[in-house]
């Protein structure tokens, strides 16, 4: 048996801020091994988004195949603990310490569950040591790995922290696609008292600004809330106040829905703003795109083990950032569920200990009707 808040202290206490390598993954491979995993470890990619390390975990063979997948990275922890985050510690009813709920509990809380399951077909962990990072070579690599090696799992559970108010109440089905994009506007420098000397690159990125501020890009569908575009940044990089500057740049970011492609975004984009500044250069990084699990088997599988261990039928839903799910679809249907999401990426992040122990008992569960 092995406890899940003993694991996931242990976890916690490697720091592992993203890319995660070594101790993080040590531990890791201890337990599952010792459960009857077979583990492959590899270090994938180079600079600028490498070197990472990731991990693959099989026990059993055939038919069915459930995955499970989940990130031991971690964001930089910040100033202001209460005590150190990489130094795990129980305080009343909460485990304290950086990842206790993105997401190394719920990991422990997966191989806790596995290691009290017994199983027919097979059981693999995905595991990746930088999902809070650039995601180049982290669960993209490992897919490339299990086509490699035949390893296809015919479902896939991510155990993000999907819980909202309490545990098991949300399961993600889906989740909105996002792409970034910078856009340079180029002008001629000069005085500000001979501007027809000059040309202002300014007032073409504000129009186009405005222009991208305005649009709508939808209503919504019905699973997903209405795309989004923001703005994030606006630089100009003029120290002076009498001249007129020779460039002017911003940044924008859209969260969007199944309607659209981050491509079919991007030459949108690109166009309203050459309405307004034909010179405008506009480059796209598409993190993910937007995906749904309809309804059906897995989240039913999914939800059923959640009733049972609570009480609670969890809502579906699509809402919230990317993650690497967005990476897993391409393998098989894939829903995401764990623990709550309150205090993740903040100061004196926390998992309270029961949950900890009933998620465990919840991804038995879904082990045994995955699997039985």
């Amino acid at each position: 048996m092995i406890d899940p808040v003993d694991l996931t202290a242990r976890l916690i206490a490697c720091n592992s801020v993203t890319p995660a390598r070594g101790a993080v993954f040590d531990v890791l491979e201890a337990a599952l091994v010792a459960i009857g995993f077979a583990v492959e470890r590899t270090v994938d990619g180079t600079a600028p988004d490498g070197p990472v390390e990731n991990l693959l975990a099989t026990r059993g063979t055939g038919a069915p195949h459930l995955a499970f997948a989940g990130h031991v990275d971690v964001v930089p922890p910040g100033e202001g603990w209460t005590a150190g985050a990489f130094v795990p510690e129980v305080r009343g009813e909460m485990l304290y310490g950086r990842g206790a709920v993105d997401m190394k509990g719920a990991i422990a809380a997966f191989v806790a569950a596995a290691a009290r399951t017994a199983h027919a077909g097979q059981l693999t962990l995905v595991i990746t040591g930088d999902e809070e990072g650039p995601a180049t070579h982290g669960t993209v690599a490992l897919i490339e790995r299990m086509r490699a090696r035949g390893i296809a799992p015919n479902l896939c559970l991510v155990g993000e922290p999907t819980s909202t108010a309490q545990l098991g109440d949300m399961v993600k089905i889906g989740r909105r696609g996002s792409v970034n994009m910078w856009i340079d506007v180029p002008g001629r420098q000069g005085h500000v008292a001979y501007p027809h000397l000059a040309d202002n690159p300014v007032p073409r990125l504000v129009a186009a600004l405005a222009a991208l501020d305005a649009l709508v890009l939808d209503d919504g569908t019905d699973w997903f809330q209405p795309s989004n575009l923001e703005i994030t940044d606006v630089t100009v990089g003029n120290p002076a106040t009498n001249v007129i500057p020779a460039k002017a740049s911003a940044r924008i970011s859209i969260r969007f829905n199944d309607l659209h492609t981050g491509q079919g975004l991007a030459e949108r984009v690109t166009a309203i703003v050459r309405l307004h500044a034909p010179d405008a250069v506009v480059t796209a990084k598409v993190s993910g795109e937007a995906f749904l699990t309809p309804p059906g088997p897995l989240s039913a599988l999914v939800s059923a083990a959640i009733e049972e261990e609570t009480g609670r039928v969890p809502e579906l839903s699509t809402t919230g950032g990317t993650s690497d799910a967005r990476f897993l679809r391409a393998l098989c249907p894939v829903v995401e569920f764990g623990l709550l999401n309150a205090t993740m990426h903040k100061l004196d992040e926390a998992v309270a200990v029961a949950d900890l122990h009933t998620l465990t008992a919840i991804y038995a569960g879904v082990i045994r009707r995955a699997l039985g």
